[in-house]
């Protein structure tokens, strides 16, 4: 359906309607002949945009409801400015210097200066209540295109040095503006009509954060918070932060003896104990079986290369910030950030044929990237950290199969833990390296090995890297958290920066293809997805120890020795508790530390050769012989098992 608008066709979505209009309006117009049906902003073009901008090309038009999933962005934003104005309204305008108030996934924030005083997490029900009145009073929300200098005196004469810097920067002649009530913004928008649409919120804490991230600027007050639609989504949500912080790796990772960081000597490095280490040894086993299995070669490269390959690669010129450097003999090195030029001088190292291709290279590679302290975050934001990386140098007409092979491959690692996943593929962005011919040939190719593989995803246009398209997985945990894990990535830019060549067919040099791909991606940060997973409760084939052999009395330690000997000799990992402890003491305690079995052993036990088997649900399985159990044990470590085998 075609909308005539003087010269402008509009199409609009879901309605058979033509509309007549005589000039330019702004898009809240278009709703007069159509049920409103609570919208609060509409997609044009792809892009979002606010009702009150105006439509003056050809284009097509879709209406945003509360119940559509671009709404918490529109209705976020509002909120972060009511939360400026309740700020400003209890500090006082002259006392509040505002810096910015995006949405973020599952929430927003924004950034003051207070000029005398401070904002903590006891204000936060202050300021609340002063949200909510501003709803209650459901103000008007206008937009507003100035001219720069005006908006710029304007700041100046409210004091928003902050505003007034980024109005600056700004190469548009004029700049929008939105107004509700006594409060006006610097913003793009889009916004809700008016402030009483949405009343469902929580502000969720007080953080430092320097202006624009830089160190060297002024710190500011950063309060997050979160909003819905519908309490029971608000409800849900705070619900599912409760429980994230009973699951956070940082606690649970030093009480568990898996990691701690010192963050006096080695800020963002963490240290990782002997439970830890078991951990990380059987992700990478299991991983390592199954990339032989799927005809990848292992190999190891070095932690400090020369500057001169990182020039070559391009990381001096684009990742030099986040690098670390050394000197000696006058010469300069780096600590690798990545692994890929490492693989790529072993691709070189030797002659290749298209029979050789494809070829398949991959590392358990340690990588050293600077993070600033502000930003680092246990396991999940680190300087130091093991890459499960991979590269495939391949044919052209070969990209489809292996990217099959590698999508395969993910859905084989991350079965084991129970993941659901969704996926996504990013296109072309503006940046793009290469000839386009080449780069649809690519994304076609992702696409067809999704298809062929029968994955559903979400196309991310314009947001591929720009050597190359690439596809994410965002792996769901057990209380509803994503996180983005593996990735699957074409690069055409580095195989011609470093004149990568096989012979083809025809006795010719031709490029290959490079892909870059992880699984896991950050092993430290896989495993604290997995500490927060499983709460710390590993299933036994992760878990440190597996058993805890416990003597109810003296008498009773050389025959829990003597099974602790036989479970060792069957491959699971034992310990023996001989401590001068009340048996209660020592059940509890394992379960506290997670152990996925608990043995006991008195006089019975000893003379049946059996053992009293618990389980760290507090589950009594009862007596069962010795060989009987630890059949069933090695056989829930062996299928690697997420539920216990004894507990069914």
């Amino acid at each position: 359906m075609e909308v005539i608008i003087l010269s402008f066709k509009i199409k609009i979505k879901g309605y058979d309607v033509v509309l007549n209009l005589g000039q330019p309006v702004e898009f809240q117009k278009l709703l007069e002949k159509f049920p409103k049906n609570e919208v609060i902003a509409v997609v044009f073009n792809g892009k979002l945009r606010d009702l009150r901008e105006k439509v003056d090309q050809d284009g097509e038009v879709e209406f945003v409801t509360l119940d559509h999933k671009l709404a918490p962005e529109v209705y976020r934003h509002t909120m972060s400015h009511i939360m400026a104005q309740a700020v400003m309204r209890i500090y006082g305008k002259d006392n509040v210097r505002l810096g910015i108030g995006p949405t973020i996934e599952n929430g927003f924030y924004y950034d003051f200066e207070i000029l005398n005083g401070k904002i903590t997490d006891e204000d936060l029900p202050r300021i609340e209540e002063e949200m909510r009145k501003i709803i209650e009073e459901d103000l008007i929300i206008e937009r507003m295109e100035v001219e720069k200098d005006r908006a710029i005196s304007l700041m100046k004469q409210e004091g928003q040095v902050y505003k007034v810097e980024l109005i600056n920067e700004i190469p548009d002649e004029k700049v929008t503006l939105f107004k509700q009530g006594e409060f006006v913004d610097l913003c793009r928008g889009p916004h809700m009509p008016s402030t009483g649409w949405v009343k469902h919120f929580k502000l969720l804490s007080v953080s430092g954060a320097y202006w624009r991230g830089d160190e060297k600027n002024a710190m500011l007050q950063r309060i997050y918070g979160t909003a819905f639609a519908k309490k029971e989504d608000l409800d849900a949500y705070l619900q599912m932060l409760e429980e994230a912080k009973k699951r956070d790796h940082r606690k649970l990772g030093p009480a568990l003896g898996i990691f701690f960081i010192d963050y006096e000597v080695a800020a963002g490095m963490p240290i990782f104990l002997p439970n830890g280490a078991i951990i990380l040894r059987e992700l990478m086993n299991f991983s390592r079986q199954l990339h032989l299995e799927h005809g990848y070669e292992e190999v190891m490269t070095p932690l400090v290369m020369s500057e001169k390959l990182w020039r070559m690669s391009g990381h001096w010129d684009h990742y030099r910030e986040n690098m670390y450097f050394t000197s000696k003999e006058e010469q300069n090195f780096a600590i690798k950030p990545m692994n890929c030029p490492g693989h790529i001088l072993i691709y070189k190292s030797r002659a290749v044929s298209y029979r050789d291709l494809p070829i398949r290279y991959f590392e358990f590679g340690r990588v050293h990237r600077y993070e600033r302290s502000g930003v680092l975050h246990g396991l999940f934001r680190v300087r130091s950290f093991t890459q499960d990386d991979a590269h495939i140098f391949c044919r052209l007409d070969q990209v489809e199969e292996e990217i099959v092979g590698v999508i395969e491959l993910i859905k084989k690692i991350y079965a084991p833990f129970g993941f659901e996943y969704s996926v996504e593929l990013s296109t072309m962005p503006e940046n793009h390296m290469g000839d386009v011919e080449i780069w649809e040939k690519a994304t076609n190719a992702l696409k067809a090995a999704l298809e062929h593989v029968n994955l559903a995803y979400e196309v991310k246009e314009g947001e591929g890297a720009f050597y190359g398209p690439k596809i994410d997985f965002h792996v769901k945990d057990s209380i509803g958290r994503t996180w983005q894990c593996a990735t699957v990535q074409l690069d055409f830019l580095m195989p011609q920066r470093f004149e990568l060549t096989y012979v083809n067919a025809e006795g010719k040099y031709e490029t290959p293809v490079m892909i870059h791909r992880a699984i896991y991606g950050s092993l430290e940060r896989f495993l604290g997805i997995l500490i927060e997973h499983y709460a710390g409760a590993f299933p036994t084939w992760l878990a440190p120890v597996q058993v805890v052999v416990i003597p109810i009395a003296d008498r009773h330690v050389e025959y829990a020795e003597k099974v602790a000997k036989t479970l060792v000799q069957n491959g699971i990992r034992v310990k023996v508790d001989t401590r001068r402890e009340t048996l209660g003491y020592k059940i509890r305690d394992a379960q506290v530390m997670k152990i996925p079995y608990m043995f006991v052993v008195g006089d019975k036990e000893k003379e049946n050769e059996s053992v009293s088997v618990r389980t760290r649900k507090g589950v009594d399985c009862g007596s069962k012989k010795l060989q009987e159990v630890i059949d069933i044990i090695v056989n829930e470590i062996k299928t690697r098992s997420s539920k216990s085998l004894l507990e069914i």
